[in-house]
């Protein structure tokens, strides 16, 4: 069940990546057929299929994925470190509003269904797809490359301090993915609850 929130959401942050690039100059994605929700044009069969599931499979500590990043040409940026910067923002926020979403829905479920036999089994999908999303939000906001903070963060750092990092993305890729693989996104867990907290408050 907590599959198809990971999939959609996955979907819409690099949909939202897409639109922004196409609105910031740069149609290079929707040429490639990227600004889309269909899950075909953004799937890494490894990082969106196999990963998940064999965390789901094996009951793993870790529920974690990620899609194909979306191909943007700065050349067809008119600022592109600011562009860069918004761009990059689209994705997380993208995350915020579907947890957002979410919140609303769970409004609804619990006004609409809360004494009918859907209850459970709505809610439960619902509290999965805001808690997906928080945790995409605050994942993908991480001040590291590659991720959307390491972009966010260089609109704000010297050219040469953000030239290194890019050059050295490989690096802080593999140190990332050590990192999941130690559990080290259990410490996500505290802001990630906390902000489920008031939401869920808000909605019941």
């Amino acid at each position: 069940m907590i599959y198809l929130p990971l999939l959609f959401s996955l979907c819409f942050h690099e949909w939202a990546h897409a639109y922004v690039a196409k609105l910031r100059g740069d149609n290079t994605a929707q040429m490639m057929g990227r600004l889309t929700l269909d899950p075909l044009a953004h799937i890494d069969w490894f990082g969106t299929v196999a990963m998940p599931l064999f965390a789901l499979a094996t009951n793993l500590n870790i529920f974690f994925g990620w899609a194909k990043p979306v191909p943007v040409n700065t050349r067809n940026l008119k600022s592109p470190r600011s562009d860069m910067f918004w761009i990059a923002l689209a994705g997380p926020m993208s995350n915020v509003l579907l947890a957002f979403v979410g919140t609303g829905v769970l409004w609804l479920v619990d006004k609409f269904l809360g004494a009918t036999e859907y209850y459970q089994a709505v809610g439960r999908l619902t509290d999965a797809f805001i808690l997906t999303n928080l945790f995409l939000a605050v994942f993908n906001a991480l001040p590291l490359h590659p991720l959307d903070g390491g972009k966010i963060i260089a609109r704000f750092l010297p050219a040469e301090i953000n030239q290194k990092l890019e050059q050295n993305e490989h690096i802080s890729s593999m140190i990332l993915m050590m990192l999941i693989f130690m559990g080290a996104t259990k410490f996500l867990v505290v802001p990630v609850l906390y902000v489920y907290t008031m939401m869920r408050g808000w909605a019941l």
